[in-house]
């Protein structure tokens, strides 16, 4: 039984199947895709929210290459389920570039040297005379280019995916909000409206919209907001701005994020904070920050705009593993989760259908507590005090 219908069930659920396992039902409170699932900027590529460094520090480099290579692998799988499986989801394998905003090189050139040495991973590093090639804005210095990356639909991704787990035989239920859940002997139950289900295991992915189903796994993660917004078809325009089919992000740590459609409409996402904010809100923050990369964009009609709420841990890494009892849980992807999400099914399901009782790969990072409302705070003010850092670093670059 798999309770929540995003990316990090859906894998899960395809990951069962995969290997022999019936009788799979995935229970989705809203709709398939309905959280950050399918509101996040589409962008598939290797790595976590804790970066690079800060991995290595925290496991060790065996540990620390071992969850980075699940990630490899699972963008590789992304891929792969995208042709053989014929998903539609306008998929972009065009790589993605991380724009630098300041003129200092060094961090570039450190990253790219760390990802070289201990993971394997090739960066390109684009000098800043090139840059043009990939995106023309003022704004930006240097960068790298991340060739094994791409970036997608993710709603229509995650339609995709529960459409070839149903016809792999999972039971996916919509508007199915489960509302109690409790041990009894050895198996769990389950009360769905005036029904109960049981289940020997079960799997909560249900990210930042908390299910209240079990206190230590909500305690655990910050439901934390992030923005997006779709311009209008912007012709010759996009092409004049961002001549690369690449996505781009930038080196900032209140960085912006985006991506050329298929229809020359540009996606923009960026910002994180305690608040989610209405579409109206979303559009005018997010306008602001288009316009301060892209003058030649003033303007341009806005045609979507939306928020969603991402789940975040105190370590900053995927929150995977088991109480030990039957009781599974995968959430925690931090804004990064379209590849950690499906090695994280990938490694449930493995666990799940080999009869293993722990996932020893994850089990550095814990149900750490979060502390909330307290917790909300201490993480809009680190946001402002790193923002303010970039903002001072801009500052004194000139």
């Amino acid at each position: 039984m798999i309770v929540g219908g995003g990316f990090a069930g859906l894998n899960t659920a395809l990951g069962l199947a995969a290997r022999g396992v019936r009788d799979v039902v995935l229970l989705e409170s809203r709709t398939i895709g309905f959280g950050a699932s399918g509101r996040n900027g589409g962008f598939v590529f290797a790595g976590y929210s804790l970066g690079e460094r800060a991995l290595l520090d925290r496991v060790g480099e065996a540990k620390a290459r071992s969850l980075y290579r699940r990630t490899v692998d699972a963008v590789d799988l992304i891929r792969e389920r995208i042709a053989t499986l014929a998903i539609d989801c306008d998929c972009v394998d065009a790589g993605v570039v991380w724009a630098n905003w300041f003129r200092d090189g060094r961090l570039l050139r450190d990253r790219q040297r760390l990802l070289a040495e201990h993971y394997d991973a090739d960066w390109q590093w684009i000098p800043a005379d090139a840059m043009h090639e990939f995106v023309r804005s003022r704004r930006y210095h240097d960068g790298l280019y991340e060739r094994n990356a791409m970036h997608i639909d993710p709603l229509a991704y995650a339609r995709g995916l529960a459409r070839v787990a149903e016809a792999a035989g999972v039971s996916i239920h919509e508007g199915s909000r489960v509302r109690m859940l409790e041990r009894r002997g050895p198996r769990w139950v389950l009360r769905v409206g005036d029904a109960e289900i049981e289940a020997p295991q079960v799997v909560l992915a249900c990210g930042g919209y908390l299910a209240g189903l079990d206190r230590r796994i909500d305690r655990a993660v910050l439901p934390i907001a992030t923005y997006v917004m779709v311009t209008e078809p912007l012709g010759e325009r996009l092409a004049e701005c961002l001549p690369t089919r690449a996505a781009i992000y930038d080196t900032r740590f209140a960085f912006d994020y985006y991506r050329p459609l298929s229809d020359t409409r540009l996606l923009w996402g960026g910002r994180i904070s305690i608040r989610d904010r209405s579409p109206r809100a979303v559009q005018h923050l997010l306008a602001r920050d288009l316009i301060r990369v892209f003058p030649s964009l003033k303007g341009v009609r806005i045609e979507q705009a939306w928020s969603g709420l991402m789940s975040y841990a105190r370590h900053e890494m995927p929150q995977v593993g088991t109480h030990g009892n039957g009781l599974w849980y995968a959430q925690a992807f931090g804004g990064h989760g379209l590849a950690p999400t499906c090695a994280a099914g990938e490694a449930l399901a493995e666990a799940i259908a080999a009869g293993e009782a722990s996932l020893p790969d994850y089990a550095d990072f814990g149900l750490d507590p979060v502390h909330r409302p307290f917790g909300y705070l201490a993480a809009q003010g680190t946001y402002w005090k790193y923002e303010f850092a970039d903002w001072m670093k801009s500052r004194l670059e000139g």
